[in-house]
């Protein structure tokens, strides 16, 4: 019985380690499955990297072309406001100067009529 045992033994050990030799080759396939579903996630990972580095580069170049118009655009509003402000003191200028105008006439037309009352009154007495 002892040669039974021995060899029903080795019939074990002879079919665990052909199971061992399965599973080890199952687990290696699974793990050659899994890198390279690990391989493709990255490559796609790249691609849209890449794809969105480009998208960046494209709004970089349009950022600086917008950035340069608004720092044109904003000369010009200087320019402009300089200009309104130069304008507005001259109608400042040239309102005093109407006033003083006015003022002149008024005066000029007070004294028309004082001298009008004085050619009637020098008429009356002719």
């Amino acid at each position: 019985m002892s040669t039974v045992l021995i060899v029903v033994i080795v019939l074990v050990v002879l079919v665990l380690a052909v199971a061992a030799v399965a599973i080890g080759r199952r687990a290696a396939a699974h793990r050659r499955l899994e890198r390279q579903r690990l391989a493709e996630r990255a490559e796609s990972h790249r691609d849209e990297a890449e794809t969105r580095a480009a998208k960046a580069s494209a709004h970089s170049e349009e950022e600086r072309e917008k950035r340069a118009r608004a720092e044109k655009a904003a000369e010009e509003a200087e320019r402009l406001a300089r200009l309104a402000e130069a304008e507005k003191m001259r109608a400042d200028q040239l309102a005093a100067e109407s006033d003083d105008v006015s003022e002149r006439v008024e005066r000029e037309r007070e004294q028309a009529r004082a001298h009008g009352q004085k050619a009637d009154e020098i008429e009356e007495r002719l």
